[in-house]
């Protein structure tokens, strides 16, 4: 009885034309050995299962070949090409770095690499899984990799270009290995079907491709485990159940159910097909994969990125014609949220089941959302006309403390403190101006006359403002004004620590328009620069004078000075406990007691 040989290894290709999906490197590869152009080391990263090792043994193979072809491949038919297939060949060696990735197994491949071949014209040493080498065996192999002997080649092959040495990288031609599409996958399953005599129907075999994520040694395995199954028929429904994939069916089944919110029919459906063993999470990234491909539709251009059977193509595009793309959008967030959370909630299915009821009344959400008068939550008010004008003026206190309090022929001052302290610690009282409004559904944009009217009502308040005279700095005026602004920040408890700064620091006018205020270190004088816009706004609005400036000064003989407690002896405290309790003494000396030292 024959022994049965795995499609992957059986159908391996032995030449650079069997190569699927990989022409960009393959075509490479025959070039150079045609113009004899070879480097001494090659680098081929990539994908698990696209052909990495493959091609490697195949540039093993052709460059010891005695008659290429006219194309470059191996004749197959030599003695370097006979030997090579029945694995007899002295001049290819191989090595799984993954097992052999010591500093010695490097050694003992440098001390291989010094023999020359004894039959063809190189010696060929393909290194796979390469990054699992050690740093020491890296170290090892880096000199021997940069300059070796004329007849040595190095292959080495990887999945995890990016744990290589750079001076690894630097040494070795590279070539990037891609992954096989979908269309190449199918073409090769079916021709092995073809040779085998399998009778396989193209939809499963599209559901393989897909599965193995452009795989082909998955894809070539998945395909055997399922004719073995199946007595050599490849089947759509045979398929599906023995790779464990959501049938679209049931998504698009769904897809109805959602948007004509039948969530009882929605509910049953999903408990069948957790009852036939698809976890939740499966359940929802087919869900997800489901919609974004009916939401990639939407477009010609990128239809062709669904990764789909033929079959069920045209059900995407009839769909996305049908469908808003808002409401798939936030299915789409729905779905990855709850794909994100799956793992920390206790009850899986109820997660799942939670989703399932806000995708049924999710269409009724947007529309509720979109048309207004439909909730009551999402009803908005407008107004019809301009929308209202607001402006905050600069009170004419200026004027009031000039007449009350900082006249030159008056020495009192509490008149003015009274007033000033009234408005600093009441809230400034807005000018509006509205005009009449009636609510309406629609929103109305301001036209140019209604900007113009707000921007001519604005110029008239700021001119009359500015009319106002202006009052200027003395030392007298500045301090009280000063003093009330602290107990205004004083009531708020959120500014009570600033205004502890503001009350150690000196405040000085320099001229009219100009003041400092010094302070005692730089942590001071960082809170006053804090509070330096509440302060020149409520200095404004007393002075009437927007013009008003002020700089910070730091002096460390400002900071208050704070006596250190001293310690006290035994005897400093036993003086004063005698002295308010004179018994205490008469009670020692009866007992003959001494003080501590």
């Amino acid at each position: 009885m024959e022994k049965f040989l795995v499609s992957a290894r059986k159908y391996r290709p032995q030449v650079f034309n069997t190569v699927v999906g990989q022409s960009h490197i393959t075509t490479t590869l025959k070039n150079a050995i045609h113009n004899n152009q070879l480097a001494h080391a090659f680098l081929f990263c990539g994908p698990r299962g696209v052909g990495k090792t493959t091609c490697a043994r195949i540039l093993a193979k052709t460059i010891n070949c005695q008659s290429k072809t006219s194309e470059g491949e191996a004749c197959d038919v030599c003695n370097s090409c006979t030997s090579f297939n029945e694995g007899t060949s002295l001049n290819i060696h191989e090595l799984d770095a993954a097992s052999n990735n010591s500093v010695d197994d490097i050694r003992n491949l440098v001390d291989q690499v010094r023999f020359a071949p004894q039959a063809g014209e190189y010696k060929v040493y393909i290194i796979d899984e390469v990054h699992m080498l050690s740093s020491s065996a890296f170290n090892a192999f880096l000199k021997t990799l940069e300059e070796p002997p004329p007849y040595a080649i190095f292959i080495l092959a990887t999945t995890e270009k990016h744990k290589l040495l750079p001076t690894i990288l630097s040494r070795c031609q590279i070539f990037d290995f891609k992954r096989i599409t979908l269309n190449d996958t199918v073409e090769h399953l079916a021709d092995i079907c073809a040779k085998e005599k399998t009778q396989a129907e193209k939809a499963a075999l599209q559901v393989i491709a897909q599965k193995s994520e452009g795989c082909m040694r998955d894809a070539l395995s998945m395909m055997d485990k399922i004719v073995s199954f199946t007595n050599g028929e490849l089947n759509y429904k045979n398929t599906l159940e023995h790779l464990n994939v959501l049938d679209e069916d049931y998504f698009f089944t769904l897809l109805d159910q959602f948007l004509q919110q039948s969530l009882p029919e929605a509910l049953v459906l999903y408990d069948e097909i957790n009852k036939k063993g698809f976890e939740g999470d499966t359940f929802l990234l087919g869900m997800a994969e489901f919609v974004r491909n009916i939401l990639v539709c939407k477009d010609e251009k990128s239809a062709q990125l669904v990764e789909s059977i033929e079959s069920f193509r045209k059900r995407y595009i009839d769909a996305a014609k049908e469908i808003d793309a808002s409401w798939l959008i936030s299915t789409l967030n729905l779905l990855t949220d709850a794909e994100i959370t799956y793992k920390q909630s206790r009850n899986k299915k109820l997660h799942v089941e939670m989703v399932i009821i806000k995708l049924c009344y999710l269409l009724q959400a947007l529309e509720a959302a979109s048309t207004p008068g439909a909730a009551t939550t999402y009803k908005k008010t407008v107004t019809k006309g301009p929308i209202a004008y607001t402006q905050k003026k600069i009170h004419n206190l200026a004027s009031q403390i000039s007449k009350a309090a900082y006249n030159p022929t008056t020495n009192t001052t509490t008149e003015a403190k009274l007033y000033i302290e009234k408005e600093l610690t009441a809230k400034l009282p807005k000018q509006e101006h509205t005009t009449p409004s009636n609510e309406i559904t629609t929103v109305k944009k301001l036209g140019i006359k209604d900007l113009k009217n707000a921007r001519n009502l604005a110029i008239s308040n700021q001119a009359e403002t500015t009319s106002l005279q202006a009052v200027a700095l003395d030392n007298n005026n500045l301090l009280a004004i000063w003093n009330l602004i602290i107990q205004d920040m004083n009531k708020d408890g959120k500014n009570a620590s600033a205004a502890g700064v503001l009350t150690l620091a000196q405040i000085q006018a320099l001229d009219g328009n100009s003041f400092t205020i010094t302070v005692g270190s730089n942590v001071h004088s960082k809170v006053v620069e804090q509070y330096k816009n509440d302060i020149m706004e409520k200095m404004m609005a007393c002075y009437n004078n927007r013009n008003l400036s002020f700089t910070v000064n730091v002096e460390a003989d400002l900071m208050p000075t704070i006596e250190l407690p001293t310690k006290v002896t035994a005897k400093e405290k036993y003086a004063k406990i005698i002295d308010k309790y004179p018994l205490v003494h008469q009670l020692k000396e009866q007992l003959g007691m001494e003080l501590d030292s």
